[in-house]
């Protein structure tokens, strides 16, 4: 039973990424914060990176300008084609891209110094899980990142009820608690917490989403009529005739033993 649900969990993110391999590069929220997330890592020439759930390969080109070689995984084969394009048109030769999913990681103990995710924790079933995958292939002294949404518990099940709404493949995104907890029973040291936000237009946002017919109403309805009020924890608020929004990312870096 579970397996099944596994299953049907990972073909509903397939579907979706699939559809939204271009368009989720054209949201230009999607491209901020890559330098914060190099200089946090503390990645140099020598490092061997694992970028997991990888998508369109952003967060590793920008990661394999400073690394020795950087791997990217990711479960969805359309993402993986984008991110091989982005790597030609970058002319980046340290790279290379695997198909597969997050849990279980296809790679052996210890291979990687470095080991990041971003934006792919509130996609999952099993984070923790997820979160000890990528500290099983970092190596003794390697650095463990992840980037992801991180709301307020008092409007944790808005922001999900509205986020389920947009992409079938939402499961849940961590609280500010939960993201703190995870990390500090990781069994990793010297954890540090950053945070930035990721302002982006609602109706670029829509677009660049593949909802159930009809539900883009709802999204935009539920999203305008939380202007003022925040409940959904993302400062919602009208700029220049459009609405906009900040997601708010939690960024947590610990070393492995």
């Amino acid at each position: 039973m579970a397996e099944d649900k596994e299953q049907a969990h990972q073909d509903r993110i397939i579907e979706q990424f699939s559809q939204q391999a271009v368009p989720f590069t054209q949201v230009p929220g999607h491209h901020d914060a890559l330098q914060v997330l190099v200089e946090l890592s503390g990645v140099g020439e020598r490092d061997e990176v694992l970028d997991v759930a990888c998508g369109p390969g952003m967060v590793a080109c920008a990661f394999a300008r400073h690394a020795r070689q950087v791997t990217g995984v990711d479960i969805t084969p359309a993402m993986i084609e984008q991110a091989r394009q982005r790597q030609a048109e970058q002319r980046l030769a340290n790279l290379t891209w695997d198909i597969g999913t997050a849990v279980p990681l296809a790679y052996p103990d210890h291979c990687f110094s470095l080991v990041l995710t971003r934006y792919s924790f509130h996609h999952l079933l099993d984070p923790q899980q997820a979160l000890s995958e990528m500290i099983r292939v970092c190596r003794s002294g390697g650095v463990v990142m992840v980037a992801d949404v991180a709301i307020p518990s008092a409007k944790s099940a808005a922001y999900d009820e509205l986020e389920l709404i947009r992409d079938p493949s939402h499961t849940h995104a961590l609280t500010e608690d939960e993201f703190e907890a995870l990390f500090q029973h990781s069994g990793l040291v010297d954890c540090r917490r950053s945070a930035y936000g990721v302002d982006i237009e609602l109706e670029t946002q829509i677009k660049a989403s593949f909802p159930k017919p009809g539900d883009d109403r709802v999204i935009r309805e539920l999203v305008t009529a939380d202007v003022g009020i925040d409940s959904l924890g993302i400062n919602a608020r009208r700029e220049d005739g459009k609405i906009v929004y900040t997601v708010p990312i939690a960024v947590y870096v610990g070393t492995k033993r």
